[in-house]
């Protein structure tokens, strides 16, 4: 019974021990070739230049146009300049089109100044006369120069008519008269100021407003008529009643 027991007790070990052999990682239970031992822990990492394939550790392939990188991680090499990676299996060179050259990373390509890029190609800014080259990725590449504006593909003189100015504006009219006169019909026209009044520079209204104490007419401005128990209001050209009274019938009468 003695014996029985024992035979039972090393085929259980036994098989706790084939087991645990089982559980184990392939790579943990023997180093493949072209592998070394883990320098910290337990245990190995492929070699440079080799790469873990199944249980084994196979040579890197290094494709064409490209370079070893002697690192442990990654795909083991690079492209060289001039290349670029493709499914992560081969090196392709960079094709630069005409008007172009190659970026500074070596994996793609840009336009010169003066070329936009076009699907893959660059194609040459035609900048016209009285136009000058912009630093641009999309658009036309141009702007025109001061006193002309885009119309098509062309620089066009703006039209800036007597007593008028560039303003320099990116939209909208171009130009805007001088102090003194204002637009009319795309002519800028002097602003008359009729007696009791002043220049204003507003951009609305007639160019003039009326001293304090008149207000404007179709003839120009006109002296206020204050009634009894009323003031000019802030503005110096209407009047309102003093409080405690109402306007009725142009009148300022005592509140009930």
């Amino acid at each position: 019974m003695v014996v029985n027991a024992r035979m039972l007790w090393v085929g259980f070990m036994g098989s706790i021990f084939a087991l645990l052999l089982l559980t184990l990682p392939a790579h943990a239970q023997t180093m493949p070739e072209n592998a070394s031992a883990k320098s910290f822990g337990d245990g190995w990492d492929c070699n440079i230049g080799y790469r873990l394939s199944g249980d084994t550790c196979a040579a890197i392939v290094v494709p064409e146009n490209a370079y070893g990188t002697n690192r442990t991680y990654g795909l083991g090499w690079e492209c060289h300049h001039g290349f670029r990676r493709v499914d992560e299996t081969a090196c392709v060179a960079v094709v630069v089109p005409d008007g172009g050259f190659l970026d500074p990373s070596g994996e793609r390509w840009r336009c010169l100044r003066g070329f936009l890029k076009v699907d893959d190609a660059c194609q040459e800014v035609v900048v016209p006369e009285n136009g000058y080259l912009v630093e641009a990725s999309f658009g036309s590449g141009w702007e025109c120069d001061r006193g002309f504006e885009k119309v098509d593909d062309l620089c066009k003189a703006i039209a800036v008519p007597a007593n008028g100015f560039l303003n320099g504006s990116g939209y909208g009219q171009k130009w805007t008269c001088e102090r003194g006169f204002f637009e009319k019909d795309g002519l800028c026209q002097a602003v008359v100021i009729p007696e009791f009044a002043y220049f204003d520079d507003a951009t609305y209204g007639e160019g003039w407003k009326c001293q304090r104490g008149y207000a404007a007419s179709d003839s120009g401005c006109e002296a206020i008529n204050i009634p009894a128990n009323a003031h000019l209001d802030r503005s110096g050209n209407r009047w309102t009643c003093n409080r405690n009274f109402q306007e009725s019938k142009g009148l300022c009468v005592l509140k009930n």
